[in-house]
């Protein structure tokens, strides 16, 4: 055991919904003194950098609340209980953009902010991509773009996508 491990006395659900749980813990530390940690539970989720037969990056806009702003992104979604990380890529893919995947690579799996959620976030890079249908979810509003590799390389320079995990995939991806 490591001498920087805290070690949890006690934990309380305060709040259950239908994508998270949030939790109250009380730890001690490795000096001995007691702390609190705030802990929202997830189930994890995907991300999937899609690139068409053409070399195109497939991005998603939509607007999203808690930061009051739309933004651009690389497809991504929760994994359902039981889902296989490659099964939810290949899903939420298909739902969100309208595209399948001939090919999915692996590229990461990363905590998102382990200063405050567990939630863990499996990266896969898409290509050999087969148009199909878009099938959000009723409360989803998506816009669908198609970017260059310069134009990528440009919306990242600008400071124009800020979204981690697109940030994240597309410079795993060699952009």
């Amino acid at each position: 055991m490591s001498k920087l491990t805290e070690h949890r006395l006690s934990s309380e659900t305060v709040y259950t919904g239908k994508i998270i749980t949030v939790r109250h813990d009380t730890v001690r530390l490795p000096d001995g003194r007691e702390a609190t940690r705030d802990v929202v539970e997830h189930p994890g989720a995907v991300a999937v950098v899609p690139v068409t037969g053409d070399g195109k990056v497939v991005l998603v806009r939509q607007y999203r609340h808690p930061v009051a702003r739309l933004l651009l992104e690389v497809p991504a979604g929760k994994l359902d209980k039981g889902e296989k990380p490659e099964d939810c890529a290949r899903r939420e893919l298909e739902e969100e953009t309208g595209y399948s995947a001939g090919r999915l690579e692996h590229l990461a799996t990363f905590y998102t902010a382990p200063g405050f959620t567990d939630e863990i976030m499996h990266l896969y890079l898409a290509s050999d991509l087969q148009q199909t249908a878009q099938n959000t979810d009723g409360d989803e509003f998506i816009d669908i773009e198609h970017y260059t590799v310069p134009q990528i390389k440009k919306l990242l320079a600008d400071k124009e996508i800020i979204d981690a995990k697109t940030i994240i995939g597309l410079l795993m991806a060699g952009y």
